[in-house]
């Protein structure tokens, strides 16, 4: 896949970036430098579920009988339990977009922060129980900049018994794809747009900014 950036290849074939035309309507709302706080989350939580409709389309589901008001008939419930995993704090945004399509799915929280000297991603919290619950994760981070967290929550939920994870986010960069992609080419990527590059700070470029702050107003 090529890059915004000529210089940055994506060379990778399990990245999905959605084309629908809501998406791209709704993003360049979110990257607007005049979108209030409370916009913002609202745009979040819209474009987040939106790529979840788009990142579920494989799930497994069985046939069940159901009664409607004048006969029985078939239909199908969905046969896999359903993870929704936020890396805090930027991805808590992006779950009640995706609980309104889901309301059974679980929610776990990682708590990872990057070091602004190294940019590496430090773990401070983790409460999964001892064994899985799900069978499938979702990995939401609105930001997919150097790939580090997004590396460093699969490996723990590799770790921790599952095997079929999805990330989901709004933006990455031709840094953190390939990072991520390199440590883990089993996890399908889903986002809504491939920027360019990554400033010397790791911010991606264009971006949005710093999501998190964007998000609960503390920019």
């Amino acid at each position: 896949m090529q890059a915004a950036n000529p210089d940055l290849e994506i060379s990778m074939s399990n990245i999905y970036v959605s084309q629908h035309p809501l998406v791209a309507h709704k993003l360049t709302k979110l990257r607007d430098v005049n979108t209030k706080p409370k916009k913002f989350r609202e745009l979040v939580r819209e474009i987040a579920g939106l790529l979840a409709y788009e990142a579920t389309s494989d799930l497994a589901i069985e046939p069940i009988e159901v009664q409607t008001p004048l006969m029985v008939t078939q239909g199908a419930e969905l046969k896999e339990k359903i993870g929704l995993v936020p890396i805090l704090r930027a991805g808590l945004g992006m779950v009640e977009g995706i609980w309104e399509l889901m309301p059974s799915a679980e929610v776990w929280h990682i708590g990872l922060y990057r070091d602004e000297k190294t940019l590496k991603p430090v773990e401070y919290y983790n409460k999964l129980p001892t064994l899985p619950t799900v069978s499938v994760c979702l990995v939401l981070d609105p930001m997919l900049a150097t790939g580090g967290s997004a590396v460093a929550t699969i490996d723990i939920l590799k770790r921790w018994g599952v095997h079929k994870i999805k990330f989901v986010g709004l933006i990455g960069a031709p840094e953190g794809i390939n990072n991520l992609h390199s440590h883990h080419p089993d996890v399908p990527i889903h986002l809504a747009a491939v920027d360019e590059r990554l400033n010397e700070h790791g911010y991606i470029l264009p971006g949005l900014g710093d999501a998190g702050d964007r998000e609960f107003g503390t920019a």
